[in-house]
């Protein structure tokens, strides 16, 4: 059976969308008790995520090869799915210096869908085939396609085109045995059982999707030397905040007092790598630069040279 014909199952078979035990008495029960309930549910999703540690791992360092050569990030869905991809890839320019296009979001629906529910998009696969040519994929791409239920028709389409243009394919789902993990190269099933509300699937598959995007973008920017340590040392320091943090990371990688760390950074344009680079190798801008382009970036590096 195709992918295709597989998300035309009835939906009572997966696990998402069964009763959950206790969940037919949720309207009689004191809010406290729905608090603790709920947080109880959530406080098993970590376990659920960690079974999936190997094939996050082996993704990260794929589409970290594909990234170092010049390839994007693409995360595709529908829904809540969606809308997690899309906040996921917005965050990555601002706290890891990465191009805009870098990391992609892509939502059935369009920008629409981001804030307004656009449901019937999900269902139209040949829409996902191309919003995925749309954006010239190749082979140095990784598309993530994200659907709880694992079997969303336009996220097989999309994750299907992909694959023919020779992209790296992974498939995040909360179902075993999903259509999305047979049409991809990497699947990722986190089973995280029935929701509290059933089918809710924002929920329960919704915080563990977060989770395993959290770890796919933000292990792939440390693999790919966009932190030193622990440190976000090319943050876009673009507000106070910001320019705050960007002092107290030059500060604590230098030992510099953060009188001297405001000072370098605004002779370094206000770009923490840059500023640390030029304190630890007594240099100026221009050498600092050289010397980070020099170590594709890779501040490490340039410190242990020195």
């Amino acid at each position: 059976m195709s992918p295709a014909e597989q998300a035309t199952d009835p939906l009572d078979s997966l696990l998402t969308e069964r009763m959950d035990g206790i969940g037919v008495m949720l309207d009689a029960l004191p809010t406290g008790e729905l608090v603790h309930l709920m947080n109880d549910s959530d406080a098993e999703i970590a376990a659920a995520v960690r079974t999936q540690s190997a094939v996050i791992a082996a993704v990260v360092d794929a589409a970290c090869a594909r990234m170092a050569g010049g390839g994007r990030l693409v995360y595709v869905g529908a829904g809540t799915s969606g809308r997690l991809g899309v906040l996921d890839a917005s965050e990555i320019p601002p706290t890891f210096g990465m191009p805009p296009g870098r990391v992609i979001g892509v939502i059935a629906g369009g920008s629409r869908a981001i804030t307004d529910a656009v449901e019937a998009a999900e269902d139209n696969a040949e829409q996902g085939r191309a919003d995925i040519d749309a954006l010239d994929v190749g082979p140095l791409d990784t598309v993530v396609g994200i659907a709880s239920s694992g079997r969303t028709p336009y996220v097989l389409g999309a994750v299907e085109r992909a694959a023919e243009h020779g992209c790296l394919t992974v498939g995040l789902s909360c179902n075993a045995d999903a259509p999305l993990s047979a049409a991809v190269e990497h699947p990722l099933e986190v089973v995280v059982g029935p929701e509290i509300v059933r089918g809710s699937t924002r929920l329960r598959a919704g915080t563990a999707t977060k989770m395993v995007l959290n770890m796919l973008s933000t292990l792939t920017m440390i693999r790919l030397g966009k932190t030193y340590g622990s440190l976000m040392v090319d943050v876009q320091a673009t507000n106070g905040k910001l320019r705050h943090r960007a002092v107290r990371i030059v500060a604590t990688a230098t030992g510099a007092d953060e009188d001297t760390a405001r000072r370098v950074l605004s002779d370094a344009g206000w770009k923490a790598k840059t500023a640390i680079a030029m304190i630890a190798l007594d240099c100026d801008r221009d050498t600092a630069s050289a010397a980070l382009t020099a170590a594709a970036g890779r501040l490490g590096l340039v410190l242990e040279d020195h």
